[in-house]
């Protein structure tokens, strides 16, 4: 399946929303969509899983590489998601306790650009 990324401007973040499967052969799309935001300073980001329809291993590090990179620019990175068959593959890797997870896309954009609790991950460590 094809992925489809559209990306708008709300509240001061930049949202970016998946549609489709994200996986060995999409993910480079996500990654080039958050690396193109990154270099025109646009480092607070919430990307929204709730179309998005299959993520593999390959997708969940592209969303941990593009956590550090706004987290090394001191922006943030939150996501919306409530497909219990991806909150599932977030919790089983302990992603759960790295990423904010958000259940609505307004709540996302409420919540404090960094929320307090998260630590950023040295690199080729997930957890």
């Amino acid at each position: 399946m094809e992925l489809e990324i559209e990306v708008r401007s709300e509240q001061g973040r930049y949202v970016v929303i998946p549609r489709g499967e994200i996986d060995l052969v999409t993910q480079s799309r996500l990654k080039e969509t958050i690396n193109e935001l990154v270099v025109h300073g646009h480092v607070d980001i919430v990307v929204d899983l709730e179309e998005t329809t299959f993520l593999d291993s390959t997708g969940l590090g592209a969303l941990i590489g593009a956590r550090r990179k706004t987290h090394a620019f001191r922006g943030s990175f939150a996501i919306v998601c409530t497909q219990e068959r991806l909150l599932k593959l977030f919790r089983i890797t302990s992603l759960n306790k790295v990423f904010a997870i958000h259940d609505s896309l307004p709540a996302a954009l409420a919540a404090p650009e960094r929320p307090d609790g998260l630590v950023d991950l040295p690199d080729g460590q997930l957890a």
